[in-house]
């Protein structure tokens, strides 16, 4: 448990660095941009590439690149594996991928009005709207070759346990941003053209991708690792990498699929409503990104390491302890946003072109969002169950399954909630999906939901009970300060989330959801770095 609280705690730390400048990000985009024309139109520019790049690069090709790469590493000379093994296997996905990255990057940027066509054709209603978002388009999808190679650079350090710099990379691609909404704002001086913060936009994205996979390089040579341009071979580990990044693709990627759903179906609604679609899931992203990613980084080649040297009641505590983790973490967030989401949109959000009607209907889609946050982060830990055995076929059929009941649902809701009703569709495909993986796991003996683990997770909801019925309390009575000067903005929403904080927690450790194990590991971890 050690080694996952550490890894944990590297991966979700920076990452929790990266969601504070990447909110940073959306409070300054909201304030300057609004949810308008040019805003919804960089927004689907912007989800084309970071879509692809959540379900291929860091979602399907991790997930199976990672394990393999992982296996010829540890694995002995006897057995082909090694050093030279896995610098061999490294160099040779290096050589085939940049080529399908060019291929398909360059075909899609010649096909971008027929995809914009596809998932916003409703765009075509407004002057001017379509054409932006296909030239923001093509500004944009060069990130995702870029990026598909840091995804690749981070699979190498983190098969090594490395996951610093990984997890760093996505600080830079907010920080380029920022400046490029600042860069946008100051050249649309007095104009009023929000189309010129769109374009600074898009081109600060690609740039981004050029930092990233310039640090990430830097990175991997200071591991002493090097890698070789070669001419592109189908070597049998290469061909079987392809096989299985094709299912994972789909598997590991319920939550990315359903976002280019929601977007077809959000651009069908009146505008404005994507962009306040995608910043509502800002907020769902913070916990999500924090806890899930981490927690599915950290997991995936622990894991495999053990599946590989037969260690099944390893790999079930292993799991089990990330399971118990992330519902610790999950639900008091989910429970914490549901709640307090007017104080956090108001006090975060409104302001400038983002005004309080935008706000009140953002505060609904978060809401909605979260309902689904739990399942969201327990799907990261249980697909690694399947991965790390190079099963990709079964997340396939539960991912297929939960999207078929998400368009569904959505055929059925979005006519009459709209844009809140999409949302919470999403959270309900996701949970419908959860639930399927356990199911299977359980039924092959992977893994199993024990009694203890269902006690603790009994304890953290009435610790969970405790926390909400404070913040249903206080809400009210704090309400005339989240849209005011930046100081009430800022003491009222302190005083939420540390009273919310100190309540669960107390409670917490009153009814004994906390572990205590775990909390003395914390313990001492921070005792040796206060240690001089």
């Amino acid at each position: 448990m050690s080694s996952l609280v550490k890894n944990v705690g590297t991966i979700g730390g920076l990452t929790l660095i990266s969601r504070i400048f990447g909110f940073a990000r959306d409070m300054l985009l909201a304030r300057v941009l609004g949810a308008g024309l040019a805003a919804d139109a960089f927004q689907l520019a912007f989800t084309l590439p970071n879509t692809f790049r959540r379900l291929f690069a860091e979602g399907a090709f991790s997930v199976a690149f990672v394990p393999m790469y992982s296996r010829a590493l540890h694995g002995s000379e006897a057995e082909g594996g090694g050093e030279a093994a896995a610098a061999k296997f490294a160099d040779d996905v290096l050589a085939v991928f940049l080529w399908v990255l060019l291929v398909f990057s360059a075909v899609a940027m010649i096909a971008m009005p027929g995809i914009v066509w596809l998932l916003a054709r409703d765009f075509q209603a407004v002057p001017g709207k379509f054409e932006l978002a296909v030239f923001l388009s093509r500004m944009t999808f060069p990130y995702l070759a870029l990026i598909s190679l840091v995804a690749m650079l981070s699979g190498l350090l983190n098969a090594r346990s490395r996951f610093a710099p990984g997890a760093l990379a996505p600080v830079l691609l907010n920080i380029v941003l920022i400046s490029g909404i600042t860069a946008g704002w100051w050249l649309r001086g007095d104009s009023g053209d929000d189309r010129i913060v769109a374009v600074a936009l898009a081109i600060s994205v690609s740039l981004a991708g050029v930092a990233q996979l310039a640090y990430l390089w830097w990175s991997v040579r200071r591991a002493g690792l090097k890698l070789h341009m070669r001419l592109p071979k189908f070597t049998p580990q290469v061909k079987k990498l392809g096989m299985l990044i094709l299912p994972a693709t789909f598997g590991a990627g319920i939550y990315q699929i359903s976002q280019f759903v929601d977007t077809f179906f959000a651009t069908s609604l009146p505008q404005g409503s994507l962009t306040l679609l995608k910043l509502a899931d800002r907020l769902n992203q913070m916990p999500l990104g924090i806890v899930g990613i981490a927690l599915g980084t950290a997991i995936l080649p622990m894991l495999a390491r053990h599946i590989h040297s037969g260690d099944n009641a390893e790999a079930q505590r292993l799991q089990t302890n990330a399971f118990e983790m992330a519902t610790l973490l999950t639900l008091p967030a989910a429970a914490a946003l549901a709640i307090c989401a007017p104080a956090f949109v108001t006090a975060f959000f409104v302001g400038g072109k983002f005004t309080l009607a935008d706000g009140a209907i953002m505060a609904n889609i978060v809401v909605a969002l979260v309902a689904g946050l739990p399942a969201y982060v327990i799907v990261k830990i249980l697909n690694p169950g399947f991965f790390a055995r190079e099963d990709m076929r079964t997340p396939v059929w539960t991912a297929l399954a939960s999207l078929i009941i998400n368009i569904a649902i959505n055929l059925y809701v979005v006519e009459r909630y709209g844009i809140v009703g999409l949302a919470g569709a999403t959270a309900v495909s996701a949970s419908i999906n959860c639930l399927l993986l356990y199911a299977v796991l359980h039924r092959r003996g992977w893994f199993h939901f024990t009694a203890k683990l269902a006690g603790k997770v009994a304890r953290q909801i009435v610790a969970v009970a405790a926390m909400s019925a404070l913040l249903w309390w206080m809400m009210p009575m704090l309400a005339p300060y989240y849209g005011g000067g930046v100081i009430d903005r800022i003491w009222s929403l302190a005083a939420l989330v540390v009273a919310g904080g100190a309540v669960f927690f107390a409670a917490a450790f009153l009814v004994g959801a906390l572990d205590k194990d775990l909390v003395a590991m914390l313990t001492r971890r921070r005792a040796k770095k206060a240690a001089p």
